[in-house]
């Protein structure tokens, strides 16, 4: 009987505004009804069930109710009647403004994620990229980054993890190029697709006259890959009219293969924008180096370059920045914000 009675008064006591039951002596955690505060916080306001129920879009029965389990919560009765209206105990005076408080904190915690104002940024974000990827996008990021976000910084990692594992597990926060794995989670954005064309140097004989499969298959050959293989999608369409290129060395990047290309007579590939659309920036390295862009005369897949991240960033306002700062700088300032 004693025990009984200790158990009620306990649960009688317990509470806050926030409208929290515990189940006496099980140890259980409490459990928070963060809709009593939201209820208190328009009783109070309101001083009225019935308006109160109004600006909650309920019914009066409902609030009484409520009103009902708050009174048994705090121990006060909170609002008393006074003729026609209602008015609040010295007890409600004291917590109107502490209940008003916390459903504007509620409310900004279950809010939206507000956008980030990139000015305020100060962050560094890894981006996994080929060479020729990289040196595309650090003069236009870099210059977004000085007029928007001067308070971030830019690190450049090569192609030397697997993707998946590493925006996996934080290693890296995006990775930007011809993307060729798609793990469940991971989120791919296409950016821009582009052709492969004959880069050369200044004077080179392939500069004369017209570029025939035969004669682009008769010259010198630079082959970009990081596994060290000699054949690739141009080898298949030059054996496709019964030909055969001559690969003269094989490197791992394309900034080495278009440097040796403007010292040499060996042919490299660049790629460049389809006709008609805007220069692309992958371009840029090949006009620096003062290379000939030739058309190759033979149908060749387009190449296309695109972004992969991890959910986990897909609504951080700082990610969200560096997204577009990736899209505006390979296919101009048009992108779409994802």
């Amino acid at each position: 009987m004693s025990s009984s009675k200790s158990s009620s008064n306990s649960g009688s006591k317990s509470g806050s505004i926030s409208g929290v039951s515990t189940g006496a002596g099980s140890g259980a955690e409490p459990v928070i009804d963060a809709n009593l505060a939201v209820a208190l916080d328009a009783l109070l306001a309101e001083e009225s069930v019935t308006r109160a129920a109004a600006r909650l879009h309920t019914s009066p029965a409902a609030m009484s109710r409520t009103l009902a389990r708050l009174r048994r919560i705090l121990q006060d009765p909170l609002l008393v009647r006074a003729g026609q209206s209602m008015v609040p105990t010295p007890r409600a005076q004291a917590l109107r403004e502490e209940t008003a408080a916390v459903v504007r904190r509620l409310g900004a915690l279950l809010a939206p994620g507000a956008g980030v104002d990139p000015a305020v940024l100060r962050s560094t974000f890894t981006l996994q990229v080929a060479d020729l990827v990289g040196a595309a996008l650090a003069p236009g990021m870099l210059r977004l980054a000085g007029q928007e976000a001067p308070g971030i910084s830019l690190r450049f990692r090569a192609e030397e993890w697997e993707a998946g594992p590493a925006l996996r597990e934080g290693r890296i926060d995006l990775e930007v190029g011809a993307i060729d794995h798609v793990d469940p989670e991971t989120r791919v954005e296409e950016l821009v697709t582009l052709r492969m064309a004959a880069a050369v140097r200044n004077g080179h004989p392939l500069t004369e006259g017209d570029l025939t499969p035969d004669r682009l298959a008769a010259a010198d050959h630079v082959v970009v890959s990081r596994r060290g293989r000699f054949t690739g999608p141009l080898d298949t369409a030059l054996a496709e009219h019964g030909l055969r290129r001559r690969v003269a060395v094989v490197l791992p990047g394309h900034l080495a293969a278009m440097s040796l290309a403007a010292r040499s007579d060996v042919v490299c590939l660049v790629p460049t924008a389809l006709p008609g659309a805007v220069a692309s920036p992958l371009t840029d390295a090949a006009f620096a180096l003062g290379l000939r862009v030739l058309d190759i005369p033979l149908p060749l897949p387009p190449l296309t370059i695109g972004m992969a991240w991890h959910p986990r960033h897909a609504a951080d306002g700082g990610h969200h920045w560096l997204r577009e700062a990736v899209r505006r700088t390979l296919r101009g300032a048009g992108g779409s914000a994802v």
